[in-house]
């Protein structure tokens, strides 16, 4: 299943289950963001239903509920994307710090600088941008993003479909800071950008993940949720974070403005927020919780994870996305077509 491919989810309820009529909650997120059996258990404990669906990208969702008249309720935008969509009047506040559950997050994650006061949104998911790559199909083994600029890649490498990952690379690979935003950066950037794509084979997210656990593909870009899942099918796979450094995210539950289901909204964050439906997810989906009470329900084979949960000395190469001033987005976004469609 991949991100891009909209699929809807009928969740079957306990039998037996009393529930309040016409009760129902319209969720879109990241696809592999939630156990098999979580929506089932949420419908069992609260009687609401749940509309699920799943997009790729961050861009794929703004699409998705710009006309503020879209029918969905809970979006997991990345940090970068909660001051934009605020300023667009998309999201509506939500007030957590009087959600239950809230302590359970990570004291990093309690005032973090997109949301100091927790006024918009949740972090739910976090993680690390590094290159997955097969080592029977690679040598010398990659250790930077300088290294996928090697004509040996040509047509066994992919890059993500995803503006601030591919420019952020380009960027760091440059000596340049990942939330550059001058004209000349950027600009270099995609000069970058562009001589590196006669290399690739395409620009994808998770769809990827298939492709080089059956040896289509040699090296990519990769978000660490989809190189761990790519590495349980396929041990012999590796995944490392580059010399040059690596962007840092965290995908945050929000509330759109135009719902009209706050209170199941709540419910339905706060019933993500418990320990062990948190720890649930974590281990069916392979992505690193923001909830620092989980963490201790993880098997360990999960919580040792590396790809996951780096070191902090590696951690610390890591930089967090920042949102873009409007202008340099508006190049960037140009830019992006331009790559994309040249």
């Amino acid at each position: 299943m991949t991100r891009r491919a909209w699929f809807f989810l009928g969740v079957a309820g306990a039998a037996g289950c009393r529930r309040a009529a016409g009760r129902r909650l319209n969720v879109l997120n990241w696809s592999n963001y939630v156990a098999p059996d979580t929506l089932g258990k949420f419908r069992a404990e609260t009687g609401i239903d749940v509309r699920y669906a799943v997009y790729e990208s961050n861009e794929e969702m703004l699409a998705r509920v710009m006309s503020g008249n879209s029918g969905w309720d809970v979006v997991f935008p990345s940090h970068y994307f909660i001051g934009p969509m605020r300023e667009l009047r998309l999201l509506a506040p939500v007030d957590s710090a009087a959600f239950r559950g809230i302590d359970n997050l990570e004291n990093r994650f309690r005032r973090p600088p997109w949301d100091p006061d927790l006024q918009w949104c949740v972090p739910y998911m976090w993680g690390c941008c590094g290159i997955l790559y097969n080592p029977r199909l690679v040598q010398p083994e990659p250790a930077a993003w300088a290294d996928l600029w090697q004509d040996r890649y040509r047509g066994r490498l992919t890059m993500l479909d995803d503006p601030a990952e591919v420019f952020g690379a380009a960027l760091q690979m440059l000596g340049l800071p990942l939330n550059e935003s001058s004209e000349a950066g950027l600009r270099r950037a995609f000069e970058a950008a562009a001589r590196q794509k006669p290399l690739l084979l395409a620009y994808l997210n998770t769809e990827v993940r298939d492709q080089i656990v059956a040896g289509d593909v040699a090296a990519c870009q990769a978000w660490a949720t989809t190189a761990q899942q790519a590495i349980d099918a396929a041990p012999h796979l590796k995944f490392v974070f580059p010399r040059e450094g690596f962007s840092l995210y965290a995908d945050c539950a929000a509330v759109l403005r135009e719902s009209r289901r706050a209170a199941e909204a709540r419910a339905f964050i706060e019933f993500l927020l418990r320990p062990d439906i948190a720890a649930e997810i974590v281990t069916a989906c392979r992505a690193a919780t923001a909830n620092a009470a989980a963490r201790p329900l993880l098997p360990p084979s999960i919580a040792g994870l590396r790809t996951l949960f780096p070191a902090p000395e590696t951690l610390a190469r890591g930089e967090w996305f920042q949102a873009l001033p409007p202008r340099a987005q508006r190049l960037r976004d140009r830019l992006w077509t331009e790559l994309k469609s040249g």
